[in-house]
């Protein structure tokens, strides 16, 4: 599972998920570009990167911004040479009823979940296809399948996994290249605990899995896993049980 000289871009990495997975891919040896726009949360997040001994820079981003992600990207540039990896994890939701939810809120989860997919793609993939190499992971959800709380958001995840399988199959004449997809369950985080308080956490995935299988499709070969959407039950089938 190495990615030693490899250089990712983690959006939403200032808590959460997104903390998990930056964390992830510094253990595995990947140099890592913390974006999120909270400054505070990044820089705590980068500190723990160092703290095992990883390499690790932050970036104030809004990914529904086309300049703030293109300075995202250059910067990562200047400062690594490179981008291998590029996690987009980004999202917001909502607790709002279809009936109440306004056209503003629709638009703003669409514009950070979709958009902000989109143009951290768009920016990243000609640096990926002119070396010939390099992995999207897009983060989507369980709620894009189950239709069970926010349509707004279910239908943003919806709209991730279409996009993913479409991108995947545009770049798929450059074999080194992967375009691919997470699918969580309901994970123990502070966001989405916070969202449904009232649960049963039981059965709840912990970022700590997620942490490991991303990392794990970050260094797995491009044709294994392009075009794909991994639930754990898909990542269990092909690299085994997180924990043993």
């Amino acid at each position: 599972m190495s990615l030693k000289g490899k250089v990712a871009i983690v959006t939403g990495a200032g808590r959460g998920l997104g903390r998990a997975i930056a964390i992830g891919l510094a253990k595995a040896g990947a140099s890592v570009t913390c974006a999120a726009r909270t400054v505070a949360q990044i820089e705590e997040t980068a500190g723990m990167l160092r703290d095992l001994g990883g390499t690790a820079l932050t970036v104030s981003t809004n990914v529904s911004d086309e300049e703030a992600v293109k300075n995202m990207v250059d910067r990562t540039v200047e400062q690594f040479g490179r981008v291998d990896i590029m996690i987009n994890n980004a999202g917001i939701t909502s607790q709002d009823r279809f009936p109440d939810i306004s056209q503003k809120r629709w638009n703003l989860i669409f514009s950070v979940n979709v958009n902000g997919t989109v143009l951290c793609t768009q920016a990243v993939l000609p640096h990926m296809l002119k070396q010939e190499s390099g992995v999207v992971i897009n983060v989507s959800s369980i709620l894009a399948h189950r239709v069970q709380y926010s349509v707004a958001y279910g239908a943003s995840k919806a709209a991730i996994e279409r996009l993913t399988q479409g991108v995947a199959r545009e770049v798929r004449k450059t074999p080194g290249i992967a375009v691919t997809c997470i699918r969580p369950y309901f994970v123990t985080t502070e966001v989405v605990e916070g969202y449904l308080a009232s649960q049963d956490t039981s059965d709840w995935e912990t970022p700590e899995l997620w942490e490991h299988y991303t990392a794990l499709l970050a260094a797995a070969k491009p044709e294994d896993i392009t075009g794909k959407i991994w639930d754990r039950a898909a990542l269990e089938e092909k690299f085994g049980k997180f924990g043993g």
